[in-house]
């Protein structure tokens, strides 16, 4: 028996869940904005009190790492460390696209390849590519939407597209042949459970040091002209 929190922040969805083993046992997210430094910490207690833990039963601490909001990467980060180092347990970095796909592939039984889309805002989504088995075959990237990018998407293999930046890249990929949707498919704690867990299995941690969010893009201040 093994507790596991999760922890996701990477979008406008702040998400905590427990599991004991790979089974989920308490979950508590809000996809209202990006409400997460007013939330997260109040989403944590409250799952534990679902769970019917304490924190001393805590064995190990996941957090999704994007790519996602560099701000709410920045808080689900904080707290996953803080946690791991207080409490001496494990940190389990889980890879964000990687997550929301294997919920894309319970969801179909067919062969098909599966491209997770979350929005990177105007006309650009983080992505990937990934076999039923979870098989990277295209390497997270940052793709700016147009006639000409989707181009490598096309193919005899289905490939199934989803996640929030989906929607705004639908028009575009309608012209493909080979290109199917699943809808409603966002990041979620839930969906970090089965990947967390086999890594928790296989020893698989970050140091809690120096593990950092996977930004894939550099982040840009800006600031006003006066």
């Amino acid at each position: 028996m093994a507790y596991i929190l999760h922890i996701e922040s990477t979008s406008t969805v702040c998400s905590v869940a427990v599991s004991d083993d790979a089974e989920l046992t308490a979950v508590k997210e809000l996809n209202n904005g990006y409400t997460h430094a007013e939330n997260l910490h109040v989403f944590i207690k409250e799952v534990l009190t679902k769970a019917g833990i304490t924190f001393a039963q805590l064995q190990a601490v996941s957090v999704s790492s994007g790519p996602g909001s560099y701000t709410g990467l920045r808080i689900g980060f904080s707290a996953a460390k803080g946690l791991a180092y207080a409490l001496q347990i494990p940190l389990i970095v889980v890879n964000t696209l990687k997550a929301i796909t294997s919920v894309a592939i319970h969801k179909n039984t067919k062969p098909a390849l599966y491209c997770p889309m979350m929005d990177a805002r105007r006309m650009e989504v983080y992505t990937a590519l990934y076999t039923n088995g979870l098989q990277e075959i295209r390497a997270p990237n940052a793709l700016v939407l147009s006639d000409e990018s989707i181009t490598q998407f096309t193919g005899n293999t289905p490939v199934y597209f989803f996640g929030d930046g989906m929607p705004k890249a639908k028009a575009l990929l309608q012209a493909l042949p080979n290109a199917h949707f699943t809808e409603n498919i966002f990041p979620g704690a839930g969906a970090m459970i089965g990947l967390a867990y086999k890594q928790f299995l296989n020893k698989d941690f970050a140091d809690t040091a120096y593990a950092e969010p996977f930004y894939l893009k550099e982040f840009f201040f800006t600031t006003s002209k006066k």
